[in-house]
C-alpha cells in the first residue's frame, strides 16, 4: 500500500538524531547499507537546513521521511518500508513487502502514529 516498487535510488533518509531509537535504528542501517543506494540525513543537526530542500522543518521532526531521486516524498511507515528496499539482501525487502499488506499495513500505520510523539521518552 502506498509505495511505488519503482523506487528510484539512491534515497535519501531524512532522521531525528537526537532521538535515541531513531539513532540506534538508522546506526544499524548504515552498518548494512554498503553502497550508495542510501543516504542519511539528521535533520537535528545544527547544520541541517530544511528549507533549502524546500521541507518543514516541524513536519520532518513529526516522522521519517524519504526522498527518492525522483523526488517522491516517503514519510512514516512508508519511509521505513522504502529504506527498506534499499537495504541489500531479502530479509528486509521481504519485511517491507509484508508490511504493505492491508491489515498489517493499517496496525503499523495506527502504531507509528502512537510512537512517533513519544519517541524521544525511550
Amino acid at each position: 500500500m502506498g509505495l511505488p516498487q519503482d523506487i528510484l535510488f539512491p534515497l535519501t533518509v531524512f532522521y531525528d538524531g537526537s532521538c535515541p531509537v531513531c539513532s540506534r535504528e538508522i546506526a544499524h542501517y548504515r552498518t548494512l547499507s554498503r553502497s550508495n543506494r542510501l543516504h542519511f540525513i539528521d535533520i537535528s543537526a545544527a547544520s541541517f537546513d530544511a528549507g533549502a530542500l524546500g521541507l518543514e522543518q516541524s513536519e520532518l521532526m513529526k516522522a521519517m521521511h524519504a526522498q527518492d531521486a525522483a523526488g517522491r516524498l516517503y514519510r512514516g511507515v512508508e519511509a521505513l518500508r522504502a529504506l527498506w528496499l534499499g537495504l541489500p539482501g531479502l530479509r528486509y525487502r521481504r519485511l517491507s513487502q509484508l508490511l504493505g499488506l492491508p491489515g498489517l499495513h493499517l496496525l503499523m500505520v495506527l502504531g507509528y502514529r502512537v510512537f512517533a510523539p513519544v519517541r524521544h521518552w525511550f
